[in-house]
């Protein structure tokens, strides 16, 4: 899940009538575009109409989406979105040695980061046996599933998705110079309205920064690519016991990943492969991170931490400094 990333525009631009800004309300979030050359018609209609089929396939928090009819058993039919969604997670479940998993939403339900109860005491032990990526597998475009009990939970991926899916469309109608955002994921192309790379801003990572772009560590420009910020300090409850939850949750234990990693920016190919490894960077941890990224110098990664005087401190990857 994306937290951190503001969009920064220069103060000069280009002529009105090309330039376009549509925003909103969507997904149970807020989203942005920006396309700096001629914008298509009925913008505005277009995005929220790839917003609503979003919510109506992928969303664990309507209950008459595809996905929730899916975790009833109701059905075993996916459509195109769920399947390419399961399969990319299945590349960074592996990639993470498993610490990233779509299946762990039974804990993140007993949790209460979904309908914002949260059990008296969780089971963990009895959940884990129905968490798990390899325990499930796509054959002919139904969902099979190794227990019933098993359900899975994509909001650490769909939005970068479907950030994808608005670009692909504006690509379509001709826009070639643009920026997306749905909720803090990211992906832009070409240049902003004045001509440059576009400049996101990426928060401070602490409790209360709730307002994006009200406190920033640092600016990266980008073009081309997709931008997505995990991090703990926005999405968190006080659970019956008055411990801290975050929504990370460790799918090897079940428990609340706990780490000194207070936030974890990533750009990609694509919104929706950053979308899920800022959440991964976040479920492996610092250290976890680091020795990831130490076999992967190709990974263009901005992590913020803690350091043991509890300073913040920040790791760029090697692939990261070309956007700083």
């Amino acid at each position: 899940m994306a937290v951190g990333a503001a969009i920064l525009l220069a103060a000069c631009g280009r002529p009105a009538e090309t330039a376009e800004t549509v925003e909103g309300f969507a997904l149970g979030t807020v989203y942005k575009v920006t396309v700096s050359d001629k914008a298509p018609d009925s913008l505005r209609e277009k995005v929220e109409g790839i917003c609503a089929a979003a919510d109506s396939s992928m969303s664990v928090f309507n209950p008459r989406s595809l996905l929730s009819r899916i975790n009833r058993n109701e059905t075993d039919s996916l459509n195109e979105d769920i399947i390419r969604n399961i399969e990319l997670a299945r590349s960074v479940s592996e990639l993470s040695g498993g610490k990233y998993d779509i299946t762990v939403q039974p804990l993140v339900d007993a949790y209460g980061f979904i309908d914002g109860r949260q059990a008296a005491e969780v089971n963990v032990d009895s959940l884990l046996r129905y968490v798990g990526y390899e325990k499930i597998t796509i054959r002919e475009g139904r969902l099979i599933k190794q227990y019933p009990e098993i359900q899975i939970g994509l909001n650490s991926i769909a939005k970068g998705y479907t950030v994808d899916k608005i670009a692909r469309m504006l690509e379509q109608e001709g826009a070639s110079d643009y920026l997306v955002n749905v909720g803090g994921e990211i992906f832009c192309r070409g240049v902003n309205p004045s001509g440059e790379r576009w400049h996101i801003a990426i928060d401070t990572p602490y409790e209360g920064n709730y307002l994006p772009g009200a406190s920033t560590s640092t600016v990266i420009n980008v073009s081309e690519a997709g931008i997505a910020t995990s991090g703990n300090y926005r999405n968190f409850h006080t659970g019956p016991d008055g411990r801290k939850y975050t929504h990370i949750i460790d799918p090897t234990t079940g428990g609340n990943t706990e780490s000194n990693l207070l936030s974890a920016t990533v750009v990609a190919e694509s919104c929706t492969l950053a979308d899920a490894m800022a959440t991964m960077y976040m479920a492996l941890g610092l250290e976890g991170s680091l020795a990831l990224l130490a076999e992967h110098p190709e990974f263009a990664v901005l992590l913020i931490y803690a350091d043991g005087n509890g300073e913040m401190k920040m790791h760029i990857s090697p692939a990261m400094e070309q956007y700083m």
